[in-house]
């Protein structure tokens, strides 16, 4: 193993521009991954955001008692879907009126508005099939009069979501698998590169194992260097939309050390296919050689 360590820093040293060739590699690989990362978990919040507004409001009549508006929240907070209900009485509606439409006030100064009730859902039961559900039962209920949802903005919503869904799954997806072949081909290089060292090392009689741990170390070692690199582009790309274009969140501190271990994966995974295609190709030469 001290071997090995030893002949892996040594590699960095010999060739220090193509050390830094696969470490950039990596970087930018991981970079580009991790720009479509951040840009798909800031969809993913604002479309959260967005999503807390889905609720279902039931109005009654005017002549309906307040007990009877309070039995019905009792009853609509047992629905599995609901988080929370809200009473809202005739004079808050009023005074919610006029709050939220300042320039129609003048409309609201002799109006009765009805009692009724907000219902919030709960995450995950906020598409469209569920507030339907909701809507369906509280229509049913004593004294009501009216249901609304906005049922053509949540169905937009929930197909939105799906899509966004979709093709961030997709686009993942494709980034990843562009970022390993690129980075395969870099190591790929400076394995070729160090063709003659594996070809007398075997000669000399020694081990697969031995042969390809200084690489696998030196695979490592590039892709945890490229990883930090590719999160150090990452928090200088968010600092700078954030001041100057809109404010946006980094990744959470799981993602971005899943992002510096996904660098030294690929490093070393590259390496070992690298290695391992150069040492069957030597260990066929030699058979043929024998023969």
């Amino acid at each position: 193993m001290r071997y090995a360590v030893r002949e892996a820093l040594l590699a960095f040293r010999r060739a220090p521009l193509l050390a830094a060739l696969g470490v950039a590699t990596i970087a930018f690989s991981l970079f580009s991954l991790g720009l479509f990362g951040l840009v798909a978990l800031n969809i993913r919040d604002a479309l959260a955001r967005v999503e807390e507004r889905v609720e279902v409001r039931a109005f009654f009549g005017d002549s309906v008692p307040p007990p009877a508006v309070t039995a019905a929240a009792v009853q609509v907070r047992t629905y599995p879907e609901v988080a929370a209900v809200q009473v809202v009485s005739g004079a808050e509606a009023l005074a919610r009126a006029r709050r939220e439409l300042g320039e129609f006030r003048d409309v609201f100064d002799a109006a009765v508005l009805p009692p009724s009730l907000d219902v919030r859902l709960r995450p995950g039961r906020r598409d469209a099939d569920d507030a339907e559900r909701v809507a369906a039962r509280a229509r049913l209920l004593p004294g009501v009069e009216d249901v609304r949802y906005g049922a053509e903005w949540v169905r937009k919503f929930t197909a939105v979501r799906a899509m966004a869904a979709a093709a961030g799954m997709a686009l993942g997806t494709a980034f990843a698998l562009a970022a390993f072949i690129i980075v395969g081909a870099t190591i790929r290089m400076a394995v070729l590169a160090r063709a003659r060292e594996i070809h007398l090392m075997r000669l000399v009689g020694a081990t697969d194992a031995f042969v390809r741990l200084p690489f696998l170390l030196e695979g490592l070692a590039a892709g945890l260097l490229g990883g930090l690199g590719a999160l150090g582009l990452l928090w200088l790309a968010q600092a700078l939309v954030s001041r100057y274009v809109l404010q946006v969140a980094f990744l959470p501190p799981w993602a971005a050390a899943l992002g510096v271990a996904l660098g030294g994966a690929m490093g070393l995974l590259g390496s070992a296919l690298s290695v391992g295609r150069h040492l069957r190709l030597v260990g066929g030469e030699r058979r043929r050689g024998w023969g």
